[in-house]
């Protein structure tokens, strides 16, 4: 049987003795796209920061490709090949969006010491192919501080995949962008998943995007695991729709719902 790009057994974290997430096990498969969804205060974040080496557990078990990570930090897991993307975008404003990719390229490498008349020129075939890859290299030699926010959260993105992830971790990766901005990048996010075969976990509040994106999805109420599975499954799923979802909406309804993080 193949070994799960990710599993995670039994996960908890508690806060002064008040638990944020309680016993989550699930896993993810190399080229699944995987939500997370769940309504304010359901740990979502606590469990993505867990898994990203940001935050230790109290109890449980993260393996990736089979080694044991729980205890490791978030530059050791970007070393062992998992890319992180933020609610928030984060960009070094006053270089390029090439030099942005470039300077992640280096990082990767450990080469930031270079002097900067050779690194400006380091990468710069794969920093193009990068922003090939997420609809970005007419934007190449623009100042980040001149681009849209969709455009940020693309080469977000990009430096994601500098150090050529095999998992990709994206927290509220739509947010704050426009519809159709929304669904170019999740498409975007959808090929390099299969093209890659890159494992993806998300955590998301438009529904629209995780219903139609997302293999499998989970779901977490007050730091517990109380639905999995397909996105349909998930969607009729009783219990989800009394406590995370209302009781009111039915089967149309829940595309369109918008639940905040």
């Amino acid at each position: 049987m193949n070994q799960s790009l990710l599993r995670v057994e039994s996960l908890a974290k508690s806060y002064h003795g008040v638990p944020a997430v309680r016993g989550v096990s699930f896993t993810l498969e190399r080229g699944e796209i995987l939500a997370l969804i769940g309504p304010n205060g359901a740990g979502k974040s606590t469990c993505f920061n867990m898994l990203n080496g940001q935050i230790r557990p109290n109890a449980g078990t993260i393996l990736f490709e089979g080694q044991d990570v729980t205890a490791s930090s978030p530059r050791s897991m970007w070393r062992r090949g998992v890319g992180r993307t933020f609610q928030i975008t984060a960009t070094f404003t006053s270089m390029t969006v090439r030099e942005n990719l470039q300077t992640a390229l280096l990082s990767h490498a450990g080469q930031l010491s270079r002097p900067f008349g050779k690194a400006n020129r380091a990468f710069e075939v794969e920093a193009d192919a990068l922003l090939d890859r997420v609809g970005l290299r007419g934007q190449a030699d623009r100042s980040c501080g001149e681009l849209a926010y969709g455009d940020l959260k693309r080469l977000e993105l990009a430096v994601a995949l500098t150090n050529s992830p095999s998992l990709l971790l994206m927290d509220e990766p739509t947010a704050g962008m426009a519809p159709k901005e929304r669904a170019d990048l999740m498409r975007a996010t959808a090929a390099i998943a299969r093209e890659r075969n890159v494992g993806i976990l998300f955590t998301e509040h438009d529904m629209d995007i995780v219903f139609e994106h997302a293999d499998r999805v989970m779901v977490l109420n007050r730091g517990e695991l109380i639905a999995m599975g397909a996105p349909d499954v998930v969607r009729q799923d009783r219990q989800v729709r009394a406590i995370y979802l209302g009781e009111g909406l039915v089967h149309g309804d829940l595309a369109a719902a918008q639940v905040r993080h």
